[in-house]
């Protein structure tokens, strides 16, 4: 079975599907981000949408990266892991002053 990290490693070595894996990176971050903080807490996802009062599809389209879920929603989706949203605004090395 191959593993999540070498399916990445293989289609990144595409050109055109970096591109696109580039252009949806904080989607994919926050997308991650849930996914180990739910699995951190040992929770499916049923178990999470049951405690955020919504469905287990919600919680796998969030966890999908296809689209960025509201500030709200992330901090309702930490709660229900047991956890709390720290937000934090880096400056980009392209930044200029």
């Amino acid at each position: 079975m191959q593993t999540l990290d070498a399916l990445e490693e293989k289609l990144l070595a595409d050109a055109q599907a970096k591109a696109a894996f580039d252009a949806m990176a904080d989607e994919y971050a926050i997308a991650r981000a849930l996914i180990e903080a739910r699995t951190r807490a040992g929770l499916t996802q049923a178990d999470v949408a049951q405690r955020m009062g919504t469905t287990q599809s919600a919680v796998a389209r969030m966890e999908s990266g296809r689209a960025l879920p509201s500030l709200r929603t992330v901090e309702r989706f930490a709660q229900a892991v047991g956890g709390k949203l720290r937000l934090r605004i880096e400056q980009s090395d392209a930044a200029t002053a």
